[in-house]
């Protein structure tokens, strides 16, 4: 048995009952099979829009990533050749993240 949240279903939901006007830009994500960690943010920020700098900095702390979230982010930066820094503030990240992980993932 899963224990992770269907995400599907929690943005759907939002979707129809707050914000209808909206479908039509998320279905594309919610077409996919599986909703990635990049996939839940971008629809975070379809919906909700941009979050004021002291709401960011405070989610940032809670966000975690799986394996696979990870290595988007690293195939993100190899495709469009950012630096960490570059990569780090497209995503909101840590630069010592991105090189942990990229060193955890030996990737060059």
């Amino acid at each position: 048995m899963n224990d992770a949240p269907d995400y599907k279903k929690i943005y759907t939901d939002i979707l129809d009952r707050k914000y209808p006007h909206k479908i039509s830009v998320c279905q594309g994500i919610l077409n996919k099979k599986m909703l990635s960690t990049l996939d839940i943010i971008a629809l975070n920020k379809i919906i909700f829009g941009e979050q004021d700098k002291e709401a960011v900095i405070f989610n940032q702390k809670l966000r975690s990533y799986c394996e696979q979230t990870v290595k988007e982010i690293i195939e993100y930066q190899k495709e469009y050749k950012l630096n960490n820094t570059q990569i780090a503030i497209k995503f909101k990240l840590s630069r010592n993240s991105i090189a942990k992980w990229k060193k955890k993932y030996r990737v060059t």
